[in-house]
């Protein structure tokens, strides 16, 4: 289980309003934190003291927040949770594939955030292998079928592709069009609305086998993940 205690969040925030009632959720959570307001100030700490999690927001005074998750990717795997203010933004982050563990919107409810980075946590205690097997899912690419706790779900190809990639990419945040793209083969022209349609069918065959879980995330404005 993990020891919240033992563990450091640096929190890089410029509004110091917000940094304050983040860091007050995060102490109460049991986790301690520290508040950085300036872009400079980030990469020197990090190297200094190697925080568990690291909260990035990416409009800072003295360096954007994205030339810092560049630098931070060349020396740490610590992971990150970026924040803006603009939902297109997000967008545009995704498409770069940047890599960051988790990305919210401002305005951001501070008790999710709070739950957001303890889940981050627990999983970096936990091994992928261990999550995978633990998760109950089975894929099988050859045959291209799926199982959950023993169970063979009756799955599109589509639903198949789309299950196969966010397994073999848990946690990880999805936009729709980038889902599309792992979905057809023909290329053929559809909406990215597509996507909330197979989700939906893949998430009611997923729990019609486990109703207690809830194995793909919805992320407001962004897309979708798996997490086990």
């Amino acid at each position: 289980m993990t020891d919240f205690a033992n563990k450091c969040i640096l929190l890089v925030e410029d509004e110091p309003k917000l940094a304050q009632v983040v860091g007050e959720y995060l102490e109460q959570m049991g986790l301690r934190s520290h508040w950085l307001d300036h872009g400079t100030k980030v990469i020197p700490w990090v190297r200094a003291y190697s925080p568990d999690l690291i909260i990035l927001d990416l409009m800072l005074p003295g360096r954007d927040g994205i030339d810092i998750f560049h630098e931070l990717r060349t020396f740490t795997n610590t992971p990150v949770i970026m924040a803006t203010a603009r939902v297109d933004e997000i967008d545009r982050l995704l498409g770069l594939e940047l890599g960051a563990d988790d990305y919210v919107c401002k305005p951001y409810s501070p008790r999710e955030l709070v739950a957001r980075v303890k889940n981050l946590l627990r999983r970096m205690d936990r091994p992928l292998l261990e999550q995978a097997a633990s998760s109950g899912i089975e894929m099988n690419t050859e045959r291209m079928e799926a199982h959950l706790n023993g169970h063979k779900l009756d799955l599109t190809p589509v639903e198949f592709r789309l299950l196969e990639h966010l397994y073999a990419n848990p946690a990880r945040v999805y936009s729709r069009a980038q889902l599309l793209d792992r979905l057809y083969d023909d290329r053929r022209e559809v909406t990215d609305r597509a996507v909330d349609s197979h989700i939906k069918n893949l998430r009611r065959k997923l729990q019609s086998i486990m109703p207690e879980c809830e194995f793909i995330k919805s992320i407001y404005g962004v897309g979708y993940k798996l997490e086990f």
